[in-house]
């Protein structure tokens, strides 16, 4: 497919996603450290002096939370990956057209999902 120079979004308007992206870049780093410092938290909760019962179940507990902090970060990491990845099409411009119809994505959806690569359109036939 090739992709139409002329059909893509005005610089004004490409200086207002870098900006939104930016700031959900900031506050994507801001959470994965407290994802992260979270995973990385391995001080005991004071069982010590509690039944060996409760105690196993805690340990469990803080298996499954460990894990589950795990995937958070996983996910918010590939989250920046694609945010950033946004920002170099801004710079190419070609931010906003979908990778498959070549038309522009609703200014809408990009508020929302700034890092998408597809519209609606496309999306919907994916199913």
């Amino acid at each position: 497919m090739a992709i139409d120079i002329n059909n893509r979004y005005a610089d004004a308007d490409l200086a207002e996603f870098k900006e939104l992206i930016h700031k959900k870049i900031e506050k994507a780093q801001h959470d994965l450290e407290l994802i992260k410092s979270a995973y990385m938290n391995d001080h005991n909760n004071g069982t010590d002096d509690t039944s060996p019962t409760f105690k196993a179940f805690d340990e469990g507990s803080a298996v499954m939370s460990k894990e589950s902090n795990s995937q958070l970060a996983i996910r918010q990491e590939k989250f920046i990956r694609d945010l950033k990845n946004a920002l170099i099409r801004i710079e190419s411009k070609t931010y906003g057209i979908c990778r498959v119809t070549g038309k522009l994505i609703n200014k809408e959806r990009l508020k929302l999902v700034p890092h998408a690569t597809l519209s609606i359109e496309a999306k919907n036939m994916q199913k």
